[in-house]
C-alpha cells in the first residue's frame, strides 16, 4: 500500500475482520456468504462482498439497513469452475437488478475468478481459460449495463495467470498474492518470482546410511498437492518422504548426509495452508531475524 497498491482481497470473515482493524480499507471478501450471522460481520468489517444468488442480497440488504451503512456488493460468476458464482449472464443480472433495487446495497461490478486458469499446467491452455473467464465478465457488465445499471469493477486473475490478465482491457483489478511468498506449485508453472517462504526443519534421527528424520510432517506442510515439499540449499538433492504428523523423512540416495541437529530449509507445495498451520512467520534477511509476524493474530509477538 506504500508503493501504491489500493485495497486487497481477503478470502474469510476472519481475514476480513483482521485487516480492518489493522486500519486497512478497501478491502474485498472474494467468497460467498450465506449465514446472515457472517454477513452482518462483514457489514460491520467494511468491506465489499460478493453474491451469486437473490437470498445473499436480502441478507446484505438487511444487515446492511440495521448497520445503516452502504455495502458495495460484486456479483461473483461462474467462470467455469463450477465452486461457486452465478451461473449463467441471465441469473447475474437478476442479482444485479436486486442489489441496485436495495436502498443500502451499491452495485460494484462482477468477479470472474478461475481455479484452472491459475493452476493449468499448459501455458497456453491456462491463458485461454483465463481469456474465457474475463470475456465472460465483460459479457455480463455489457448486459447490466444494458439494462442501465453502472459497473465499475472487474475483478479476478491469479498469480499464475498474471501475465495474460494484464493484457486484457476489461480487467481493473488482479487476485494474485502467492506470488509475495511463492510455493512449488507456482513455480513448477514457471512463475518468475523469487520463493520467500520456506518452513524450517531440524534433523530428529540420523541412525539410517540412506536417510535422515525431520521434525517436519503433516502439520507443517500443506498436503493437497501431488508432490511433497522440497529440500533448499546444501541439501537440495535430497528426496522428501511423508513420514506422519510430525515428521518426513529426507533420502539422500548415498549423498552426503546431514548430520544430527542440522536444519533445513523446505519450499511448501503450497504457500495458502502451509501458513495456516502455523503461529508466526520469523521474517530473515539472511541468517538474521528481523521481524516475527503473527498468523491471523494468534499470538502477540
Amino acid at each position: 500500500m506504500a508503493a501504491g497498491a489500493t485495497g486487497i482481497c481477503v478470502a474469510t470473515v476472519a481475514e476480513a475482520e483482521l485487516f480492518s482493524k489493522a486500519g486497512i480499507s478497501d478491502l474485498l471478501l472474494t467468497s460467498p456468504l450465506a449465514d446472515p450471522t457472517k454477513i452482518a460481520r462483514v457489514v460491520a468489517a467494511g468491506a465489499m462482498a460478493v453474491v451469486d444468488h437473490p437470498q445473499q442480497v436480502v441478507w446484505y440488504q438487511e444487515a446492511a439497513s440495521a448497520a445503516n451503512s452502504q455495502m458495495a456488493i460484486l456479483i461473483d460468476l461462474d467462470s467455469g469452475d463450477h465452486r461457486t458464482g452465478a451461473e449463467n449472464i441471465d441469473d447475474a443480472v437478476e442479482i444485479a437488478i436486486a442489489i441496485d433495487r436495495a436502498s443500502h446495497l451499491w452495485l460494484r461490478g462482477v468477479q470472474a475468478y478461475s481455479v484452472a486458469a491459475s493452476h493449468e499446467a499448459d501455458e497456453d491452455t491456462r491463458h485461454r481459460t483465463s481469456e474465457f473467464a474475463f470475456d465472460l465478465a465483460a459479457e455480463a457488465r455489457a448486459e447490466m449495463a444494458r439494462h442501465g445499471l453502472h459497473t465499475d469493477i472487474t475483478t479476478g486473475g491469479s498469480t499464475g495467470s498474471w501475465t495474460v490478465d494484464l493484457t486484457i482491457p476489461e480487467v481493473t483489478e488482479l487476485q494474485a498474492g502467492s506470488y509475495a511468498l511463492m510455493d512449488m506449485a507456482y513455480q513448477k508453472l514457471g512463475a518468475e518470482f523469487d520463493r520467500a517462504l520456506s518452513v524450517l526443519a531440524t534433523v530428529i534421527s540420523a541412525n539410517h546410511d540412506e536417510f535422515v528424520t525431520v521434525d517436519a510432517g503433516f502439520k507443517a506442510f500443506s498436503t493437497d498437492r501431488p508432490f511433497p515439499p522440497a529440500p533448499v540449499g546444501t541439501h537440495q538433492n535430497g528426496r522428501y518422504r511423508w513420514a506422519g504428523d510430525e515428521f518426513g523423512y529426507l533420502d539422500m540416495g548415498g549423498l552426503s548426509k546431514p548430520r544430527l541437529g542440522q536444519r533445513i530449509e523446505f519450499a511448501a507445495p503450497h504457500c495458502d495452508p502451509t501458513v495456516n498451520l502455523h503461529d508466526r512467520i520469523y521474517a530473515c534477511r539472511g541468517d538474521e531475524v528481523e521481524e516475527v509476524w503473527p498468523v491471523m493474530g494468534r499470538f502477540q509477538p
